[in-house]
């Protein structure tokens, strides 16, 4: 039997859609609890110790889990479309509305729940920023400096004020959420727009060629990692 890490992560993932598949139906009426992962694991077949392995903090895993199959159905939706043939802010929309399209609303409800909770607030956090960073990335944003943070930062705040509004919606087929998104979004451009004036401002380039310069050394995070540190471990081959 392969025992690879690799092939262990693959194991890993079919269980983890098996539960999330098995926990839907029960995350409406318990959320993102371990009642629902046990139910899970009883209706799915997942051995139990595999689950565990898969899941190891259980209902909360789930939900990380069930997030990050949103953010995949999404990616896969934009790669797919033809991005071509929209201005660039509705790219961006389209990105974020095909996040919600790819998630039932309830399920979302249950996990805004639980992610508001203090001890679960900053992994809820990390996972909308990472939602906003897979939509530049797939756009083709290469940027590496400061405005790496800013882009995500940006567009995670109006996806968390999108998603909120989206919950309470009433409207037919979420019209009114996805106007609420429209406007959103052109404040994003907007942003952007008065940040490429800003750079040809006289006194924005005096300060940037000064005390600005600090901002220079503000690097988007990096996979590489210096093989010098402790627990390195060097690719075979």
């Amino acid at each position: 039997m392969n025992n690879t890490p690799k092939t262990e992560e693959m194991h890993m993932e079919e269980a983890r859609a098996a539960l999330l598949a098995a926990a839907e139906t029960h995350v409406v009426f318990d959320g993102w609890s371990d009642a629902v992962f046990q139910a899970a694991i009883t209706d799915s077949g997942v051995d139990a110790g595999l689950a565990t392995q898969a899941c190891p903090r259980g209902g909360l895993d789930l939900a990380v889990a069930y997030h990050k199959a949103g953010d995949g159905a999404m990616v896969a939706a934009m790669n797919a479309a033809d991005l071509g043939a929209m201005r660039y802010s509705e790219r961006v929309a389209f990105g974020a509305r095909t996040r919600l399209e790819a998630v039932e609303r309830e399920a979302v409800r249950r996990g805004v729940s639980l992610f508001a909770l203090p001890q679960h607030a900053g992994e809820g956090a990390g996972l909308v920023l990472a939602t906003a960073g897979l939509i530049w990335e797939t756009l083709g944003d290469t940027s590496t400096d400061v405005n790496w943070y800013t882009k995500r930062a940006t567009l995670a705040g109006v996806y968390s004020s999108v998603l909120l509004f989206w919950l309470g919606d009433e409207s037919e087929d979420f019209a009114e959420t996805w106007a609420f998104l429209d406007r959103r979004i052109e404040n994003v451009m907007q942003i952007e727009v008065a940040k490429a004036k800003m750079r040809d401002n006289p006194l924005v380039k005096a300060f940037m060629s000064g005390p600005g310069r600090v901002l220079d050394h503000i690097k988007a995070p990096t996979s590489d990692v210096p093989p010098d540190l402790p627990g390195y471990i060097a690719p075979k081959g």
